[in-house]
């Protein structure tokens, strides 16, 4: 059986990977990506199987436009992947209020505008599945990242709630969540000057084993993209799909740590409850 994909994000790493993948199987993508020529060899090789659009994700009236012009295009789309993503790595102090606001516009903001895009079509439908791409960091945190990380702790809240609300109408919503892979997305981290007053601090130390070559990325790029495309096929609809040894060591470990930590405060949290007497 074949699907329709609508993917953000495809000019490289899994966007590009997923889109190979797919069309080498008969599948029909709509590919999106600020650079559509980025992607002529693969129209050359598979013809109509393979539409695409220029879209700037931080542009909810162009996402609108372009989610509406896919599914015009294509009668119907069973899967749209939110792929499109922007990182900066820097201490909290370091990062510009620009590059603050491009990385929460691309990863929060323009997720959610092409779920909103999306979704009068699914429901039109009556079934659907949409995969938001997230990352280990959804769920756990590491040094230099905080604005990468409030942009996919948010985005995961969104969609949790997204997946409660939009089940009704026949719609899934998984959350992937891939560990750090060799993909490119760590080469094209936005960086700024790092500031004298980190060096002996963990942000110091990861920009040193980043700028050594010492961050590991146990992910496999291609096994990545197929387990996601393996889920789809499988049928199953779990609302979140860790991917690495790293995604699920580092989440079970922050999991388990929350979980012991919260429940130290049960005494104070029920001792605050109208019902006490206090």
């Amino acid at each position: 059986m074949t699907n329709t994909w609508f993917i953000t994000g495809t000019s490289s790493g899994f966007g590009r990977l997923l889109t190979e993948q797919l069309l080498s199987r008969g599948d029909r993508v709509a590919a999106t990506l600020r650079r559509p020529e980025a992607l002529d060899d693969l129209r050359a090789e598979y013809g109509d199987l393979l539409w695409t659009a220029q879209l700037d994700v931080t542009d909810a009236g162009q996402v609108r436009r372009v989610v509406d012009d896919a599914f015009k295009a294509l009668g119907t789309i069973d899967v749209v992947v939110n792929n499109a993503g922007y990182g900066v790595f820097a201490s909290v102090e370091e990062a510009t209020d620009e590059q603050i606001r491009q990385v929460i516009d691309t990863n929060l903001l323009g997720s959610i505008h092409a779920v909103r895009a999306a979704l009068p079509h699914l429901r039109a439908q009556q079934y659907g599945r949409i995969l938001q791409v997230s990352t280990a960091g959804g769920q756990t945190t590491y040094p230099n990242f905080s604005y990468y990380h409030a942009s996919k702790w948010g985005i995961e809240g969104f969609s949790e709630t997204v997946a409660a609300e939009v089940a009704p109408f026949g719609i899934s919503l998984t959350i992937v969540e891939p560990g750090a892979t060799p993909t490119g997305f760590g080469s094209s981290l936005a960086t700024a000057p790092a500031m004298p007053e980190y060096t002996d601090t963990p942000a110091g130390e990861v920009r040193r084993m980043l700028a050594d070559g010492n961050f590991s990325l146990p992910g496999d790029p291609r096994k990545i993209a197929t387990a996601m495309i393996d889920l789809v096929d499988s049928g199953q609809t779990p609302l979140r799909l860790p991917l690495g040894s790293d995604t699920y060591d580092d989440v079970r470990a922050s999991l388990v740590a929350r979980l012991a930590e919260h429940d130290t405060h049960r005494t104070v949290a029920y001792s605050v409850s109208a019902d006490t007497g206090a």
